[in-house]
């Protein structure tokens, strides 16, 4: 058996390990993605052989969490892409003010910075009091900063030029209050949202949805994970719901295309056909 055939066999067990202890299914992940974080939890050991982490994720919880942030995806920024808040300021909150109560699921929450540009694009649209904002990852230390609301400072410029080329309506320092090194997002932002743990790979339907947003996570999974995810998101829209990718994911070639209409397409924003 070769080197990359023996590597590829023990990160398998590693997975397998680590799905058996733990209940979290890193195996549908896209491989080369998934292979680096690996490799690089390996180094940060200093052991030699991914088959020696096996023990340690067993039976060290704190190893375990450490790759459980190696594979997070934490990389974020408020009003990322601020032309596709735009759009969905545009187009979207047009069809969502049509009804009385409105839910929204941001799945792959990270530290919450888009889940937070909602709540101010909702308080700005006169929507904030009429919805309940669902935000979840796997990753509880992300899902404890992301309450928290606390970033740093030195990123508000960037923040306030993407909030501006979003279409904000207001000053964006209005929505939040600074300390030494920090910016904290105000409590009537924090009020609205409702942090949880849940998991693409494991985890059922997540309540009744006007939309979900998942932009960025699904570049990491294999195809299989991509249509799991998909499935959840589609069972959790309302009829005629909303659904926002990240702008180099599509639903072309997924088995749920067909559920799915394009409302804007360079945004990659989805309205559902129906349920089947």
């Amino acid at each position: 058996m070769e080197k990359a055939e023996i590597n590829e066999l023990e990160v398998d067990l590693f997975l397998d390990a680590i799905f058996k202890r733990w209940g979290y299914d890193f195996r549908n992940y896209a491989r080369a993605s998934l292979n680096r974080r690996v490799a690089q939890r390996l180094s940060n050991t200093g052991l030699k052989r991914i088959s020696e982490m096996i023990p340690l994720v067993l039976h060290d919880q704190d190893f375990f969490e450490s790759f459980l942030t190696d594979m997070s995806v934490t990389v974020t920024e408020m009003f990322r892409d601020p032309w596709v808040f735009k759009k969905i300021r545009d187009t979207v909150i047009p069809k969502l003010r049509t009804y009385s109560r409105i839910n929204i699921w941001h799945a792959g929450c990270a530290t919450g910075a888009e889940v937070y540009s909602m709540a101010i694009l909702l308080q700005e649209e006169d929507l904030l009091d009429r919805c309940q904002i669902y935000a979840t990852d796997y990753n509880n230390k992300s899902l404890s900063s992301a309450k928290k609301g606390i970033f740093p400072i030195n990123l508000m410029k960037a923040y306030t030029n993407n909030y501006i080329e979003s279409g904000g309506k207001s000053s964006f320092s209005d929505y939040y209050r600074t300390g030494y090194d920090s910016a904290c997002m105000v409590k009537a932002l924090r009020d609205r949202i409702t942090f949880a743990n849940h998991n693409l790979m494991n985890d059922g339907v997540f309540a009744e949805m006007n939309l979900v947003m998942c932009r960025n996570v699904m570049i990491y999974f294999n195809r299989n994970l991509q249509n799991r995810s998909l499935k959840l998101f589609s069972e959790s829209l309302v009829p005629r719901g909303f659904l926002v990718l990240g702008t180099q994911e599509s639903l072309n070639y997924s088995d749920y295309n067909h559920e799915f209409e394009s409302f804007e397409a360079k945004e990659r924003i989805y309205r559902q056909l129906a349920h089947v």
